[in-house]
């Protein structure tokens, strides 16, 4: 082979940092494009600490690089979660962080390099690409490449879909990624619908407390594990992890955009809308320090350069699905951005055959803007 793949140990700092900073080869090197929005360099770090990401409590990973000419070219990560095989019954791996030149011999190579440390851990099948899981960022960009990727969302060179089928891996799911407009209307109609049905049915929407914060968190993730648990790919989160990512999250919220449905007290539904910050992050290139952390609190706060954001998590409890609860968050969420001027809106993803979801999301004025997949293969 003309690469060498070398596997890196969590613990070697040099060789995560490394693997860490593949993705510039691919996205400012090899495939060059003004849409890719570079993460943050110290949050990859921690991403990758096993001491502080609770992932790694209830899984196995590998992680490699490929290098070639004296580069760092490529990489890949192999994951077993123990969450999912117990939770599902299946003895099934993820491919991990996935990024390849367009050699299809090199990604052969990364392909086949995680499946056998997937199948040398009992593992029958392996799904992705995954960032470690589908909790995290999931999928591979497949149509979309002429706008920015939303938050926390992949952004990948178009040749992907092709390297990695001809890897043998085939299409395992679909996930949409709407686009809504914030300041076009509500029809009455809707809204008066609503507003009945809330009234009728004793059903109250009110903001996430900032104050309170952990113990909001922990009321949606008690819905959030009730309500995704048929979805095709959904692991349960755990406490301590979902506080975990809660944390980081609090950072790109704005009071107003956590929201919890209540039903005669009881919490039954949430929404969450995260700020669309990569706009500001693209202009960081991965460093906060020394002088990042100015840029990004000055475009947030002073200059408000965010016009718009992602609403990423949507969960009912399986008993109150079918109430208008939904709509009633939708409405909420949509007021919410009007009153901070957003001019752009995402939603999403959804499983492309999650019909109700699917539905919903058109009849508020979802319109699809982007494709990503997922690929399966038997070991």
């Amino acid at each position: 082979m003309s690469f060498e793949l070398i596997e890196v140990p969590l613990g070697d700092r040099k060789l995560v940092e490394r693997f860490i900073r593949v993705p510039w080869y691919i996205h400012r090197e090899h495939h060059p494009s003004p849409r890719w929005v570079p993460p943050l360099l110290m949050d990859r770090r921690d991403y990758l600490n096993p001491d502080k990401n609770p992932f790694f409590k209830h899984a196995q990973a590998a992680f490699w690089i490929a290098r070639k000419d004296g580069r760092d070219v490529a990489r890949v990560a192999a994951v077993r979660d123990e969450d999912f095989v117990k939770f599902h019954g299946q003895q099934t791996g993820y491919l991990g962080m996935f990024e390849c030149p367009d050699d299809p011999a090199l990604a052969q190579a990364l392909v086949d390099t995680a499946r056998a440390w997937l199948k040398a851990r009992g593992c029958s099948a392996m799904i992705g690409p995954f960032e470690l899981s589908m909790n995290y960022i999931a999928g591979v960009l497949v149509e979309g490449f002429d706008r920015d990727p939303g938050i926390n969302m992949p952004y990948n060179p178009p040749y992907y879909d092709r390297l990695l089928q001809g890897t043998g891996l085939q299409k395992a799911k679909d996930l949409l990624h709407w686009g809504i407009d914030p300041q076009r209307p509500i029809p009455e109609r809707v809204t008066r619908i609503a507003d009945k049905v809330a009234k009728r049915r004793g059903i109250t929407v009110r903001d996430m407390r900032f104050d309170d914060w952990d113990a909001e968190v922990l009321r949606s993730l008690e819905i959030m594990n009730d309500a995704w648990e048929k979805n095709w790919g959904f692991v349960p989160v755990g406490r301590e992890e979902y506080l975990h990512i809660a944390k980081d999250l609090k950072m790109v919220l704005e009071p107003g955009l956590p929201i919890i449905a209540e039903v005669k007290g009881e919490p039954v539904a949430f929404v969450i809308t995260m700020l669309d910050v990569n706009p500001v992050l693209k202009k960081l290139d991965g460093r906060l320090f020394p002088f990042g952390i100015v840029r990004l609190l000055w475009d947030l706060k002073v200059r408000k350069v965010v016009k718009g954001g992602r609403l990423i998590l949507l969960g009912i409890k399986a008993a109150y699905r079918g109430q208008g609860i939904d709509t009633l968050l939708f409405l909420a969420t949509h007021r919410a951005a009007q009153r901070l001027g957003w001019t752009e809106g995402q939603i999403g993803w959804t499983l492309e055959d999650n019909d109700r979801v699917n539905a919903a999301v058109k009849n508020m004025g979802g319109y699809p803007i982007a494709t990503y997949r997922v690929y399966e293969t038997t070991l």
